[in-house]
């Protein structure tokens, strides 16, 4: 009845306190599948209904919806006291939709939806190699190997850049200046010129070689409240052969993050890519 906006005036925000005091003194135990307390009643550990769960969010997200209509959760956990990050767990069965589902709930960091299967195969190897399911915290310190520790070949030095309105035309003229190292050698100077940084950007690094590879989407959010937040650039390539390649940026400037976004997502591409796991977490300051 609460899902569908009728008050039933009962509340089962305590229920994990009255399932501890029964078991506790009468020696027995809730049943997994028990519905509200069960530990795996609103767990999905099948990939298609992980990815429905998903969308479910995802849609009550985008439309501000006043009713519950996720799939294969007919109420909210929090309604009754329970928490999202048991609703889907991490194994070698989950398919692509779980982890975004993970990070997105648990994180905020909200993948767009074609980097879900590499992601989810990146997972999925590690559930196979541990051979147990992956925690919620761990499926975020995939994400963050993977993606935010990528440390090079190439490594953006310093920028600059200038913007040139041009009022007849209503359009800007946008000129990039900047310096990039391979391997830790001396910095090469890279200049480009486009409508927009970002694309002055990857004119300024196709003239040092870095070619074959276009420009597929971008997006961007942040992950953070308040003005002085950061936000987290999602980047999509294709590279010479044809592949999908992502990378991601992390900065308070937001044209900063997407050329860090497009420069992992080519050293991700890069047979002699290196991580360092030593870099600042996606959070910290």
């Amino acid at each position: 009845m609460w899902t569908q906006g009728v008050d039933p005036e009962l509340d089962f925000h305590n229920i994990n306190e009255i399932k501890e005091v029964y078991e506790r003194t009468t020696k027995m135990t809730v049943p997994p599948r028990q519905p509200y307390a069960g530990e795996l009643v609103f767990t999905a550990f099948s990939g298609s209904h992980q990815d429905a769960i998903n969308k479910g969010k995802i849609y009550m997200d985008e439309t501000d919806s006043d009713y519950w209509e996720v799939p294969y959760l007919p109420i909210d956990p929090a309604d009754v006291g329970r928490e999202y990050e048991p609703v889907i767990r991490i194994n070698s069965q989950s398919g692509k939709g779980g982890a975004a589902f993970i990070l997105s709930n648990n994180y905020g960091i909200k993948m767009p939806k074609a980097m879900h299967p590499e992601f989810g195969a990146v997972v999925q190897k590690a559930c196979e190699e541990k051979g147990t399911e992956l925690s919620a915290a761990e499926v975020f310190g995939l994400f963050q190997k993977e993606y935010r520790n990528v440390a090079g070949p190439y490594k953006l030095r310093n920028y600059k850049v200038y913007e040139e309105k041009v009022e007849e035309e209503e359009l800007s003229k946008v000129k990039f200046e900047g310096a990039i190292t391979y391997k830790g050698g001396e910095p090469i100077e890279i200049k480009g010129e486009s409508n927009g940084p970002i694309g002055a950007f990857f004119t300024a690094i196709q003239k040092i070689g870095i070619t074959g590879y276009e420009f597929i989407d971008y997006s961007e959010h942040a992950i953070a409240v308040g003005s002085d937040s950061k936000a987290i650039s999602y980047i999509h390539l294709k590279n010479p052969q044809g592949k999908d390649v992502f990378g991601i940026g992390v900065s308070h400037n937001i044209s900063y993050a997407s050329m860090k976004g497009i420069i992992c997502a080519v050293n991700r591409d890069q047979e002699d890519c290196y991580r360092d796991d030593t870099m600042p977490g996606i959070f910290e300051k």
